[in-house]
């Protein structure tokens, strides 16, 4: 027995190489495993074969192309080549994606625009040699449709904008329509929901106008409650070359009383008494934010609302000037202008004040528009 024992061992020890050399020999990896770089193993003579050893094989190398490859040669892409040592190599000109899409090669900007420097059409004024002393241009630029831009080219090739009679003559041409909005310094063009003047004031400045009244609408004139003219005129001069001198700033109002009263009374009546007109008329006070006489505690003048015009003397053609005030007892025909003006002018005012009223007027005429109850006109001289 224990003989027997001892014959087991190297027995077993014999039996294992052999049993591995067996397995290994009928053995070999299949086709698919084999990817790029990695190649079936085997052996080319088999352990205890005739050369006796046991050393497996070297390796050979199977080169195969992947199928993701083979697909894009399909699709007409240019894959990448495969090198003799198994690394993958890019081909000069790169990979072409947009070929094998169908796309149609794209031109970029600074291609093109080197092409357009080439031909000598650029759409861009090139110059070369900048830094230089001899800077030059290169290539002519496109033209550019002025009409799209509203300009013109002059004879140097530069824009210039047309000014606007030109752009009126053009429009006026083509028939265009020129939208016209209302200057708001002219309340006369704005409609009266707007702010405008009102439809009274519209229709006293076209009564001065027929009248040969020469005046001009003012700002408005506000100072506070008691004082001011929501749309006065100065009144400049009146038919006939009437002067007023300085230039009074009254409501419309005043304006037409006073021209009718001078065209149609003191007119006539100097010239029926010193065959003359009149060519100025001096006035003393117009708009005043004042009260009455300027006495304190008195109750506000009409000269607060531009309703009053003080006259102190009154120039005619022939050159004479009569002033207003108390005359002696020849001067017949100055105390007989004075009293017509007195019963004339009361016609046209509510309120008439002069010489012989009071210490207040004796240098002037008073004449204003004093709405009274009932009616009443004050008229004293």
């Amino acid at each position: 027995m224990a003989f027997v024992s001892r014959l087991r061992r190297p027995l077993g020890l014999l039996l294992v190489p052999a049993m591995l050399a067996a397995c290994s020999g009928g053995m070999s990896p299949p086709d698919d495993i084999d990817g790029l770089g990695v190649g079936a193993v085997t052996p080319a003579v088999g352990v205890g074969g005739a050369g006796g050893g046991s050393e497996m094989a070297a390796p050979v190398r199977q080169n195969r192309r992947l199928p993701m490859i083979d697909s894009d040669e399909a699709m007409g892409v240019s894959a990448p080549v495969q090198a003799s040592s198994g690394v993958l190599a890019i081909p000069d000109g790169g990979v072409n994606m947009d070929e094998g899409l169908g796309v149609a090669r794209v031109q970029g900007l600074a291609e093109a625009q080197a092409d357009e420097i080439a031909e000598g059409n650029a759409s861009q004024v090139v110059v070369d040699g900048i830094g230089t002393d001899a800077p030059q241009q290169l290539g002519v630029p496109g033209a550019i449709p002025m009409s799209d831009a509203g300009a013109e080219a002059d004879g140097g090739g530069y824009l210039r904008v047309p000014d606007k009679a030109t752009t009126r003559r053009r429009q006026a041409s083509e028939g265009e329509q020129v939208a016209f909005l209302p200057r708001m310094s002219n309340p006369m063009q704005m409609p009266e929901a707007m702010g405008g003047m009102p439809a009274s004031e519209r229709a006293c400045r076209q009564r001065l106008q027929k009248l040969g009244v020469k005046f001009r609408d003012v700002p408005r004139i506000s100072r506070g409650r008691s004082c001011g003219i929501e749309w006065p005129v100065e009144l400049s001069g009146l038919s006939g070359g009437i002067q007023i001198k300085p230039a009074a700033q009254v409501n419309c109002q005043i304006t037409e009383a006073f021209a009718r009263w001078v065209k149609q009374e003191l007119v006539p009546s100097t010239r029926m008494r010193y065959l003359s007109g009149v060519s100025a008329i001096h006035q003393m006070s117009s708009y005043s934010c004042r009260t009455m006489n300027s006495q304190r505690g008195a109750a506000m003048s009409e000269h607060a609302k531009g309703n009053a015009i003080d006259v102190g003397k009154i120039v005619l053609t022939s050159g004479k000037a009569i002033a207003i005030e108390k005359k002696g007892f020849f001067a017949f025909r100055e105390k007989g202008l004075l009293k017509s003006v007195r019963g004339d002018s009361c016609k046209y005012f509510s309120t008439v004040l002069g010489p012989g009223s009071d210490r207040f007027h004796k240098d002037h005429f008073h004449f204003d528009l004093r709405a009274r109850k009932s009616g009443y006109r004050h008229c004293s001289l």
